[in-house]
Formats: structure tokens, sequence, C-alpha cells
């Protein structure tokens, strides 16, 4: 469809985007986890969060994932924004084949899918937002040359606060 709508560099994100999600799937399916040597289970919890009106706690391996899902997603909606706007086609993030999948990252563990795919969103929605309008209003690259997210978004779109 998108081929026939002549957006040709939104086909070529969606095409990468599950390229990418099959890498993933490949590396997880090759891949043994030991639980038992995982300092996630034994690790206390040292931040709470609010999600879906409900609070809960978590480590900081539960956080950092939390950040990395945020993280992944700007990256994804930065790419899915700049085809967007190379096709000339509409503002549009809801209908990217990396929002409405929202699991690029995830690997079950840590924190439930819904709110990995939640956070991913969060993330998603303002990258694509900044790759739509060629700008960098939340976020931008790092020191090693990768996009992240401001620090100040993050915590705002995360909120998680320290346990005492």
């Amino acid at each position: 469809m998108l081929q026939q709508q002549r957006r040709m560099a939104q086909y070529r994100y969606q095409r990468d985007y599950h390229a990418r999600l099959r890498e993933q799937e490949r590396r997880w399916r090759a891949t043994s986890w030991d639980y038992a040597n995982d300092p996630f289970y034994y690790t206390p919890a040292s931040y709470r969060y609010n999600y879906g009106g409900r609070w809960y706690q978590t480590n900081r391996y539960g956080a950092d994932l939390m950040r990395e899902a945020v993280r992944r997603g700007y990256e994804e909606g930065l790419r899915a924004g700049r085809a967007d706007r190379e096709d000339g086609w509409r503002y549009d993030y809801r209908n990217s084949d990396g929002y409405l999948d929202a699991s690029y990252g995830y690997g079950g563990r840590y924190i439930a899918h819904d709110q990995y795919a939640h956070y991913f969103r969060q993330g998603f929605e303002r990258g694509y937002e900044d790759g739509y309008h060629s700008r960098y209003r939340y976020g931008g690259r790092n020191d090693r040359g990768d996009y992240t997210v401001l620090a100040t978004v993050l915590g705002v779109i995360l909120g998680l606060q320290l346990l005492d």
C-alpha cells in the first residue's frame, strides 16, 4: 500500500523496522537467560512510578529498561517522522508500524510488555515530532553520536521517584 501511495521513505522505514525486530528475535532465541543469577530478581526496589493510575515499584534494572524503552521509541519516531516528511505525507505517528508495535527492545523481563509499549510510544511520539519538523526539541545526539531523549523530558515521561 505504501508503494502504491508513493511513500517510499516510509516503506523503507517500515521494512527496516521489521528487519530490526527479526534480528532482535534471532539474537534472543540464540541466547539463554540465567534468571537465578540475574541481579534484578534479588535487588530491592529503589524507585516507584505511576502507570495506569496505579503505583508500582522497581529497582534500577527495571528503571533502566523504562529509560531504554523511551530512548528506542524516540529513535524509531525520528526515523518514521523523517520518512513521512520526506514523502510529503501528513503528520501521522499513530499509524506508523513502530508506534503500533512498540516492542522493539523488549526482552520479556523487568517490566510488563504493556508498560514497555507505553514508554516506547511516549518516546516515539516525541521523536516523530522532532523528525517530522527537522528539529531537536525533545532530544538530540549524545557524545557517542546516538540519538537520545533529553534528561528533563525523560524525567517527565517516567516520573520515577526514589524510595526512602
